[in-house]
Parts: structure tokens; C-alpha cells; sequence
């Protein structure tokens, strides 16, 4: 199985309305105007508040700079690129609060209804097994991702994706960091 390759550094930044940061959406899946499960990269230039998503589950992690606070309903939150990724409502639309200078983020949008989704460090060796309705690996540097018995190297802003709802077993070789990102039903 060949998974479909999203090269981030192809994908066209477009401006926020708030004058915030700049996005790049690699993937609206399984239709652009009808998405169930969103992932892009997002670039911070200022605080201010994230913008609203009723109805959707996000994930978020730093990947590059020196982090963000993020006051979300249970609390303030930091997060820098060590640390794991969240999850909050979409709805929550937190205030953003950068700790010194830009940032450059993952995001993991899921409609609710869509099934349960999941953003994660991954760790050389870990693994990606059993049956999804969708996965995938984001790739912050250059990385070999294993895919039952066949090897493919991801370069640094890569996302390496498959809707195939079959059993398969992603286990990354080495490089790093990564995120594995999920939905199941």
C-alpha cells in the first residue's frame, strides 16, 4: 500500500481574516468544501484568539519556535515543540498567547460525528496498527516510515496519508519528530 504524500512546502499560505498567522491546509478530507477531518500547518505571528469551530474536535501541537499559552476552559496551557499534543473543543476558540516570537503549529480538525480522532508524538518504533478509517504520519524532519514490509522516507514537511480501511501496521522507523494522527470509527 502506497500512502498519498502532501508536500507542506507546496501547499499556498493563506492569510487569516484577523491578520494572525497564516495557514497551510494540507489536506480537507474526504471533500474540500465538505470536510470530515482537516490537517494544516499554521504559522502564528501575533496573540490573539483562535477562531471558533462548533461541532469539531481539534488537536494541536507546536512544531517549531518557542511555544504558546493557550487559555482554554479547564486552564492556561503552555505548549512548545517538546511537549505532547493537546485536544480541545472547537468551540472553545482559546486565547493565544505566543512566549517569545512566531510559532508554526499542527492542527487536526474532526467534525465530532465523523468517529473518535487522535494527534500524537510518535516515537522511532511506534506504531500505527490495526484497522482506521483514516491515517496518517506528519513528518518535522526527515523520516523512514515502515508500512507493513515496504519503506518510505518522508521528507521534513510531509504528511503521508491513507483513507484504505484495511488492517496495516505504520511503524516508524526513525527520524523525527513525527505526529501520528487517526480516525476511527
Amino acid at each position: 500500500m502506497n500512502p498519498h504524500l502532501v508536500d507542506l512546502h507546496a501547499c499556498m499560505p493563506q492569510p487569516w481574516r484577523n491578520g494572525g498567522g497564516r495557514t497551510r491546509e494540507l489536506l480537507a478530507w474526504p471533500q474540500p468544501q465538505d470536510w470530515q477531518l482537516r490537517v494544516s500547518v499554521a504559522r502564528i505571528d501575533r496573540s490573539g484568539p483562535f477562531s471558533a469551530f462548533p461541532g469539531i474536535w481539534r488537536g494541536f501541537a507546536v512544531l517549531h519556535g518557542h511555544g504558546v499559552v493557550l487559555d482554554l476552559p479547564g486552564g492556561a496551557r503552555t505548549l512548545t515543540p517538546a511537549d505532547a499534543a493537546i485536544a480541545f473543543d472547537g468551540e472553545a476558540a482559546p486565547m493565544c498567547h505566543l512566549l517569545d516570537g512566531p510559532t508554526e503549529d499542527l492542527n487536526l480538525m474532526v467534525r465530532r460525528d465523523a468517529g473518535h480522532a487522535a494527534l500524537q508524538r510518535a516515537e522511532p518504533g511506534g506504531t500505527i496498527d490495526g484497522m482506521t478509517r483514516w491515517r496518517a504520519v506528519f513528518a518535522g524532519s526527515l523520516t523512514h516510515l515502515d508500512i507493513d514490509d515496504h519503506t518510505t522516507t518522508l521528507g521534513a514537511g510531509t504528511l503521508a496519508w491513507s483513507a484504505a480501511h484495511e488492517p496495516s501496521c505504520w511503524r516508524l522507523h526513525d527520524g523525527g519528530p513525527a505526529w501520528f494522527l487517526t480516525l476511527t470509527d
